[in-house]
C-alpha cells in the first residue's frame, strides 16, 4: 500500500496484516514503483493524492504499460469515480477499517491466479498441493522454510531472486535482509539437495537455481 500520513498507513497495514494479508507499505510513488518492479502483487492500495503526484496518474500510465494488478483508490477528492476506469474499486475516507478489508479481500480472489500444482526446475520437482519434493527422482525431506524458499527459487525458473524478497516470503519484515536466518536456509537445502551444486550465490543480490 502507498500512503504519506503516518497514522493512516500504520491503521491500514496494521488491520491488514491482522486480517491475514502480507503487506509492503510505501510512502511516495517513487517507493511504491520500486516495489512493485520487484514483486507481484493481488492488490495495491493507493491513497490517491500524494505529495509526489497523483496516483491516478501512475496506475494509468501502467496500465497503459500492460501491468493488470487490482487496484484499490483511497480518496478524499470530490469525484472519486474518475479513477475507476483505471483502478478497481474505491473508497473514500473517513472509511471504516472492515469494508477496507473486505474490498481487499474480494479484489484479491478475483486476481488470484492459481500456482501450477507441481513446479521443475534441473531436475527438480516440487509439489506445491502436496508440499513434498525431489531431485532425480529422490525424495527430499524439508523443512517449510526451506521448502518456501526452494519453491521460490525454483518458481523464478533460474532468474535471480533477491534475499530480502526470499526472507519476506518464509519469514516477515521483522527480520532484516542482513539476519543469517537465510543463510542457514540455504545451507541446509545444499546438503540435502546434493551435487551437482543447484542453489548459486549471486553476490550483492540474492540466490538462484542454475
Amino acid at each position: 500500500m502507498t500512503e504519506d500520513d503516518d497514522d493512516t498507513r500504520f491503521a491500514v497495514e496494521t488491520s491488514l496484516r491482522g486480517a491475514g494479508f502480507a503487506v509492503d507499505v510505501a510512502t511516495d510513488l517513487p517507493a511504491a514503483d520500486e516495489a512493485l518492479f520487484v514483486n507481484d502483487y493481488d492488490c495495491v492500495v493507493f491513497d490517491r493524492v500524494l505529495p509526489s503526484g497523483d496516483a491516478l496518474l501512475y496506475v494509468k500510465q501502467r496500465r497503459l504499460d500492460g501491468w493488470s494488478a487490482a487496484v484499490l483508490f483511497l480518496t478524499g477528492i470530490d469525484n472519486p469515480l474518475e479513477g475507476l476506469p483505471y483502478g478497481d474499486d474505491y473508497l473514500v475516507k473517513p472509511f471504516a477499517m472492515p469494508e477496507l478489508i473486505a474490498r481487499v479481500r474480494s479484489l484479491c480472489r478475483l486476481t488470484a491466479v492459481a500456482p501450477p500444482p507441481v513446479l521443475r526446475h534441473a531436475g527438480l520437482e516440487l509439489d506445491l498441493g502436496r508440499r513434498t519434493a525431489s531431485r532425480a527422482g529422490r525424495a527430499l525431506v524439508l523443512t517449510v522454510k526451506e521448502f518456501t524458499v526452494l519453491e521460490r527459487l525454483v518458481a523464478a525458473g533460474g532468474d535471480p531472486v533477491r534475499r530480502d524478497e526470499l526472507i519476506a516470503a518464509a519469514w516477515d519484515r521483522e527480520v532484516p535482509p542482513t539476519s543469517n536466518v537465510l543463510d542457514v536456509v540455504i545451507t541446509a537445502l545444499r546438503q540435502k539437495l546434493g551435487p551437482p551444486p543447484v542453489v548459486q550465490t549471486v553476490r550483492g543480490f540474492g540466490y538462484r537455481c542454475s
